[in-house]
């Protein structure tokens, strides 16, 4: 075979155009996801700050406090 028709049947060749095409879609998902990452992450570091600090005010009541009322027997 002579190099002229070996340059024409690699260049006509497209077993690796799909590898190429999947290689771009991948680079192009990757690239989308940090974008929505880096746009949101801002407003999810506020938003956990303010969970934190809700949390941190919260007070948690006693068993005994939880509605429950002693009832008394009436002495009669």
């Amino acid at each position: 075979m002579s190099l002229n028709k070996a340059l024409m049947s690699f260049a006509k060749d497209e077993s690796g155009a799909v590898t190429v095409d999947w290689v771009v879609l991948t680079a192009a998902i990757v690239g989308l996801g940090l974008a929505v990452i880096t746009s949101v992450r801002t407003g999810v570091v506020s938003l956990g700050g303010d969970i934190q600090s809700s949390l941190e005010a919260a007070s948690v009541a006693s068993l005994g406090t939880l509605g429950y009322t002693e009832v008394v027997a009436d002495p009669d």
